[in-house]
């Protein structure tokens, strides 16, 4: 059964989603707007994607989620947390760490909040810890959320569920986990997913998502990757 966030719809009231892979997504909205999360080099296992945008938000340096080089134009790479608007995508980062032990292993992350449509973005990185109250509040309300699931990494499975709980998103989109394509020594989905009672699939299609179809209680959307 197809899911109803799949079925195509006018960009002039939704965001079409594209997982591309690993912690990589690709955004659009009627705008014109295009922004790119976390592109990765080719050792992670997926095909690089052939791929255009005009904003690009790196949450950290390592080569699997900092690769800009390989979205095409000339987007606005964006590597720290300062505020700021571009082209009327309002963006604010949030520092965090990649790992429990204060950075000490695999240092910074970052958390991004972004608007497009009237909707709100949240891409949590390689984040590797629960997220302070402090970070919880000023994230504020939360439409669409990216979550890493795989563990080892980042934070694990049961972790991240608790991570979903804590912000309570209309939609968490999974996000770092182990498939046909990625070899990585992270888990699958499943643990993570099986943390929750309303999941769907979208099977290799993007997710199209408008204010006029946020569910409730938090839905967890799986996408297969693109590329």
């Amino acid at each position: 059964m197809a899911s109803p966030y799949t079925g195509e719809k006018d960009l002039a009231e939704a965001v079409r989603i594209s997982w591309l892979g690993h912690a990589m997504f690709l955004l659009e909205d009627g705008a014109g707007h295009r922004l790119v999360t976390d592109p990765y080099n080719d050792y992670v296992g997926y095909r690089l994607p052939d791929v255009a945008a005009d904003i690009v938000l790196i949450s950290h340096d390592h080569a699997d989620h900092s690769n800009s080089s390989v979205v095409k134009g000339e987007p606005v790479v964006v590597r720290d947390p300062s505020p700021r608007d571009i082209a009327g995508v309002k963006i604010s980062g949030f520092p965090t760490y990649h790992d429990a032990s204060g950075g000490s292993e695999r240092g910074p992350n970052i958390v991004y909040r972004w608007e497009m449509q009237g909707l709100v973005f949240i891409h949590l990185g390689d984040l590797g810890h629960p997220l302070d109250a402090d970070t919880l509040r000023d994230l504020g309300k939360i439409d669409v959320l990216f979550v890493p699931v795989g563990g080892f990494f980042t934070i694990a499975p049961a972790g991240a569920a608790q991570v979903v709980e804590a912000l309570n998103p209309h939609i968490a989109i999974p996000m770092h986990f182990r498939n046909e394509a990625c070899g990585f020594p992270i888990d699958t989905e499943e643990p993570f997913v099986s943390h929750f009672s309303v999941v769907e699939r979208t099977g290799k299609m993007p997710a199209y998502i408008s204010r006029d179809d946020l569910p409730e209680p938090v839905l967890v959307l799986i996408m297969d990757y693109l590329t």
